[in-house]
């Protein structure tokens, strides 16, 4: 079962002699449980694809469906309520909220569904014990490292009962043991049936992808199946705290 579909995807920006087209005809199908890496040059699409996927924009043309609906169809109000059910982001950026501790950033979204406090702080403190920051819980994002705001963007990201789960560059600010803990907990949440659409510049960890599409200049240019590694046969019930 298809969790995201892409129909005919195009998104422009400006007009006339200005205008850039960001995508053009994008195709893309991710299934319940897989894991999709997306490549490509700078400036190839690969931000505003996913940006599109998350309906944090709207494409000039073609259509996006989640969980089988078409947000074409859907109201501002049940786009934002998909977004906060269904989608995790993890942004280049992080935007964590500063006057928030690191398992109050986790927990706000499951909050805001309607999770108890108690239950959304067990969720929140479970996810960051898994990325090996149990110690860093009650610490503000100024007090925590550029890598360790990373992993509390992945905790959020992950946390809770998400469909699908949208990363940009989620391993750009850590070194390659913490790159690959992020990838574990992706993968992970795919073994629960999460579909996940990761880009990456690093070849290493789209490895561990099921499939690699190749953006360039806005258009999908190739597909292809990522050749297993090690990683991608582990057991989904493995630990994945950092410190193994």
């Amino acid at each position: 079962m298809s969790v995201l579909e892409l129909l005919k995807v195009g998104k422009s920006y400006g007009e006339g002699a200005s205008e850039v087209h960001a995508l053009s005809d994008v195709d893309l199908s991710v299934d319940r449980g897989a894991l999709v890496a997306v490549m490509g040059p700078s400036g190839s699409g690969k931000s505003t694809l996913l940006t599109i996927a998350g309906s944090l924009e709207e494409p000039t043309s073609g259509d996006v469906v989640v969980g089988g609906n078409s947000l074409l169809t859907m109201s501002r109000d049940d786009r934002a309520r998909l977004r906060r059910r269904s989608i995790g982001y993890v942004f280049q950026d992080f935007n964590l909220l500063a006057g928030l501790t690191a398992v109050e950033n986790v927990s706000l979204p499951l909050e805001l569904d309607g999770i108890s406090q108690k239950a959304a702080h067990g969720a929140g403190m479970t996810a960051l014990e898994e990325l090996g920051l149990l110690d860093r819980a009650n610490r503000y994002p100024d007090e925590l490292s550029g890598g360790e705001r990373q992993r509390v963007a992945i905790a959020r990201a992950v946390v809770g009962e998400h469909q699908l789960l949208l990363a940009d560059e989620p391993s750009g600010a850590l070194d390659s043991v913490n790159g690959e803990g992020v990838m574990r907990m992706i993968l992970a949440a795919c073994h629960r049936g999460v579909a996940a659409v990761v880009v990456t510049h690093d070849a290493q960890l789209a490895s561990w992808a099921d499939r690699v599409v190749f953006l360039r200049d806005g258009r999908v240019a190739d597909q292809t199946m990522a050749p297993p590694s090690p990683e991608s046969l582990l057991d989904p019930a493995a630990p994945t705290d950092l410190e193994h």
